[in-house]
């Protein structure tokens, strides 16, 4: 029993924060509080700040931003609550999404003097589409919200629902899930092997998010003490899931490999006068000296600026460079576009496999890109884009072609191997076990990536981040080529090993033996549907209609 006056105190507060919550959940305390103006202000803030979790700035705790995000959207005007939430969603998305892909500036600056101009706009008007999914997920979370505390995984399944829709529309653009602001190879992100990067995204949303409820403590405090366990939960299972590392598979030596990163930059790749000179780099670093020669060489993405078939055929003196710096039973895998179809060509984004023999370059396996990145790749609704002028504007021409969904590819000499090219490696579940013939399991996975697009600033670091959370959900280790930084192998965890990492601007290789692969996960046999069945119980935080008792 409480001491009387402390019993009137204590009941007096709760009532208080009892009647602010209701009169936040009725719109109450919308604009009339602070004013519309600071609202949006925060909404922007709580946006930008959280992007802030995100490499290279690994502020975690910026993720509360998500519950200042859901207190927004709580206290929304009464009069236009629908509105005023689908306004402050945006805002938020908004603020997100343009200090997430600040990088997206710097494609612009290959040819500065003729597309310079659009790098703002673009910044700009990407940020502003991609905050439309948040819009949406605030004004569904608004319209069915409860005035209970369980209205957080509401939230959660909202947000989380709107960011994979934002990884399938139009192909999809999942770049920088709020699940994945947890550093990869971190304990929280080992969460992705179970639920993969969707699932932790509604993980990491519902349990920050419960700061939102401290005013309400008298009814919220169970769900911020389930908030602040699931929390320990992801470190707890992530450090005894770090605790054992996977053994070396039996039977037979493990594979050495060779990532070539030549640091080519993207403007050098039009001068045709940088041809030979760039062949060159590749060639010398190939063939330089090591302990122990590489079974497998990994050149990147676009390595060469020419079409396979051309610098690769027969009689040619490129393929006579790169057979000479290849040593026999070496295997190379290189990135590039080819041509294929009779007629008018048909051009693929690929990952090509060539056998070094005694006396000859034998190709070996083929993998055309599947997942091809909209407005860069490929035009998404062509013939409209095609009557309005902006395939011209945007320089598509006729794009390239999609390959089949990915498969583990077979090559001679080297165990299982699953391609993912450039933007592939933003998509969970893309390189899935259960997507495989039964039976059939990727060794690992190489990601072939021209990240001398992205420029020097965040978008290489966020790149690999996002990039290591497959070998996570696959339990897969991971080798990346990039032509100019960040090349990494990467562990079956999302680590990457001491010295294994080449930065940006850094011309060498990276010889290294390849790590070994864990068992498959739970998400590699079950891809998103323990992610649907935490949407489901979102559901647990909506309002429902109540029947009026039936008269007798």
């Amino acid at each position: 029993m409480f001491y009387p006056p402390l019993r009137l105190f204590a009941g007096e507060v709760a009532r208080r924060s009892c009647a602010v919550t209701e009169g936040a959940q009725s719109g109450g305390l919308g604009a009339s509080s602070m004013g519309p103006w600071i609202d949006r202000s925060l909404a922007v803030a709580a946006g930008a700040a959280t992007a802030l979790a995100h490499p290279p700035w690994g502020l975690t705790p910026c993720l509360l931003g998500f519950g200042l995000m859901l207190w927004l959207i709580d206290r929304t005007n009464s009069a236009r609550p629908l509105r005023s939430a689908f306004l402050r969603g945006w805002l938020a998305g908004a603020g997100y999404f343009a200090i997430s892909l600040m990088w997206l500036a710097e494609p612009f600056q290959i040819d500065a003097a003729e597309q310079g101009w659009m790098a703002p706009f673009a910044v700009v008007i990407v940020a502003l589409g991609m905050a439309l999914f948040w819009a949406a997920a605030a004004l569904v979370y608004r319209a069915f919200a409860g005035r209970g505390p369980l209205r957080v995984v509401l939230f959660a399944g909202c947000l989380a629902g709107a960011e994979w829709l934002r990884g399938h529309v139009l192909t999809g653009f999942p770049w920088d899930l709020p699940g994945e602001a947890w550093r990869a190879g971190s304990a929280p992100s080992q969460a992705a092997s179970l639920v993969g990067a969707y699932g932790l995204t509604w993980l990491t949303i519902a349990a920050v998010a419960t700061v939102a409820l401290v005013q309400e403590w008298r009814r919220g405090w169970m769900v911020m003490i389930g908030g602040a366990a699931t929390l320990i939960a992801l470190f707890v299972f992530g450090a005894a899931r770090l605790a054992h590392p996977p053994l070396a598979a039996p039977g037979g030596p493990t594979p050495t490999l060779r990532i070539v990163q030549a640091d080519v930059p993207q403007e050098s790749k039009y001068d045709q006068r940088r041809f030979a000179g760039i062949v060159g780099r590749y060639v010398t670093l190939t063939a330089r000296p090591s302990a122990r020669p590489a079974d497998i060489v990994i050149w990147p993405e676009g390595a060469v600026p020419a079409a396979l078939e051309d610098y690769l055929a027969p009689g040619t003196w490129t393929r006579q460079a790169v057979m000479g710096a290849l040593a026999p039973g070496q295997t190379l895998l290189v990135g590039g576009y080819r041509w294929s179809g009779d007629g008018r060509p048909i051009a693929y984004n690929s990952l090509a496999a060539f056998r070094r023999t005694s006396n000859d370059l034998v190709p070996a396996g083929l993998y055309d890109k599947y997942r091809l990145v909209p407005f860069g790749e490929f035009m998404p609704l062509d013939s409209l884009a095609s009557r309005l002028g902006i395939k011209q504007f945007v320089h598509v021409g006729d794009g390239f072609a999609s390959g089949p969904p990915p498969r583990p590819l077979a090559i001679a000499g080297i165990p299982p191997v699953q391609p993912l090219i450039c933007y592939e490696s933003l998509f969970p579940g893309l390189a899935r076990e259960g997507r495989a013939p039964r039976g059939v399991r990727a060794r690992w996975i190489v990601n072939v990536s021209n990240d001398a697009w992205f420029g020097s600033g965040s978008g290489p670091r966020q790149h690999l981040n996002l990039a290591s959370y497959r070998a996570i959900e696959e339990g897969l280790p991971m080798v990346r080529a990039t032509p100019t930084g960040i090349s990494a192998v990467i562990d079956a965890f999302g680590r990457v090993p001491a010295g294994e990492e080449l930065g940006h601007g850094v011309l060498g290789v990276i010889d290294a033996p390849l790590p070994p692969a864990a068992g498959p996960t739970l998400y590699s046999r079950l891809g998103d549907w323990p992610f649907l069945i935490m949407l489901i119980l979102s559901l647990a935080g909506a309002r429902w209609p109540r029947r009026k008792p039936t008269e007798v």
